[in-house]
């Protein structure tokens, strides 16, 4: 294994639509079913349903106090930091404080608490507005928190670069690592989607699915009669840290992050390059970075917004660096739906879970797949795979690309 490939994964923790903690996400996910539902925040605009978290009781998993002053995307960045803290088997009597990072990726601020307070001033009560409304909703509190809840001193902050954000941050946290910055950096990325005004702002520019009616169907990435995504939210973490640091003491090893590759589009605010190019370039520099031929690679878990226009984009780009139908794809935004920042984590973490188990989500909701897609999407039921080493992929507006190679331990 070369220098550039040294960087282990040794802990996961997630909160997701599918399910609150990486086993409940793995089953839902394997499940196949999507967690679209009419959204009461989202009453009376033209699109409101969501992929909402559900069942996460943030009094019992974080205390009373703590869950009173964190926002959404903080509690749940939070929860997902400590169940991957405890799988690594780390804490504070077992690292030094100060080698320790935490970069976490955020697409935006927290857009439903900036909204509460807004309707507080504009109703002529500024007073009422919360102490904590600026500092809860500031997209790096969700890095701060984590560091202040587990008490990590390292480089702490927020990788921000739009639905790319935290595969973003997971490259950065692996090169903390690589150049010797810290001993252990706890990484992904956290983000409540779920708010009127990304709700109104998305649906403006036809990027949301208008399966209001059937919103369990809406959501339906590489399918014929997709017509946009559905908003989500939710977290994923990793904790990473160099090979032989976790070989030394005994952690056990999930996987290896072995590549990881960015570029730019260059080409429009929110429409990605009609060609693919920047999406190919970000892929076969991660391969490059990992040493390996697309050969090599067992699958990918793409992006797969459920958009008409990115999905096709990133089924020639698959295409183009693996060949047609060469290998098997699979994609999660059918059963979670959008976490915009937070969604590379996640699914970075679903990479993870898939080398460990061998075996794939399905797709949700892909009947009949697109006929300009000329991939092997994984339908239906989970599928077994051979171990090999596989791609995540993400991209965000502004033309933001990035992805991950992560190796089977």
């Amino acid at each position: 294994m070369s220098a550039r490939d040294a960087v282990a994964v040794t802990g996961i923790g997630l909160v997701t639509p599918a399910g609150v903690g990486a086993a409940a996400t793995w089953a839902g996910l394997c499940a196949g079913r999507s967690m679209a539902t009419t959204d009461p925040e989202l009453a009376g605009l033209a699109v409101d349903i969501s992929c909402p978290v559900t069942g996460f009781d943030g009094v019992a998993l974080l205390g009373a106090r703590l869950n009173r002053r964190l926002d959404p995307f903080s509690r749940f960045a939070v929860a997902a930091a400590r169940e991957a803290v405890a799988e690594a088997g780390l804490g504070p009597e077992q690292w030094a404080a100060e080698r320790v990072g935490v970069v976490l990726g955020v697409g935006g601020n927290s857009m439903g608490g900036t909204e509460v307070a807004i309707q507080k001033i504009q109703a002529g009560e500024p007073e009422r507005v919360s102490a904590f409304a600026l500092p809860r909703s500031l997209p790096n509190m969700a890095a701060a928190e984590a560091a202040l809840d587990l008490g990590t001193q390292g480089p702490c902050f927020t990788v921000s670069s739009a639905c790319a954000s935290s595969t973003h941050a997971i490259g950065v946290a692996r090169d903390l690592l690589l150049s010797g910055a810290c001993d252990v950096v706890i990484t992904g990325g956290t983000e409540t989607a779920r708010s009127r005004t990304a709700s109104a702002c998305f649906g403006r520019i036809g990027a949301l699915s208008n399966r209001v009616d059937e919103p369990h169907l809406a959501s339906r990435p590489f399918d014929l009669d997709r017509d946009g995504f559905v908003l989500g939210e939710g977290a994923g973490v990793l904790v990473m840290e160099r090979v032989a640091d976790a070989r030394a003491r005994g952690a056990r090893i999930q996987a290896y992050l072995s590549g990881f590759g960015a570029s730019s589009d260059a080409h429009h605010v929110t429409a990605p390059h009609p060609e693919g190019r920047g999406a190919i370039q970000a892929i076969r520099a991660a391969l490059a970075d990992a040493g390996l031929e697309p050969a090599d690679i067992g699958h990918v878990n793409a992006h797969a917004t459920s958009t008409p226009m990115n999905d096709v984009t990133e089924g020639w780009a698959i295409s183009e660096v693996f060949g047609r139908s060469a290998l098997p794809v699979t994609a999660f935004k059918g059963v979670i739906g959008h976490a915009m920042g937070a969604a590379g984590a996640i699914e970075a973490a679903g990479v993870v879970l898939s080398l460990r188990h061998g075996l794939l989500p399905p797709v949700a909701n892909l009947d009949k797949l697109d006929p300009a897609i000329d991939l092997d999407v994984v339908t239906g039921r989970p599928r077994q795979v051979n171990r090999a080493p596989a791609v995540s992929t993400s991209f965000g507006f502004g033309g933001q690309n990035a992805a991950l190679v992560f190796s089977p331990a």
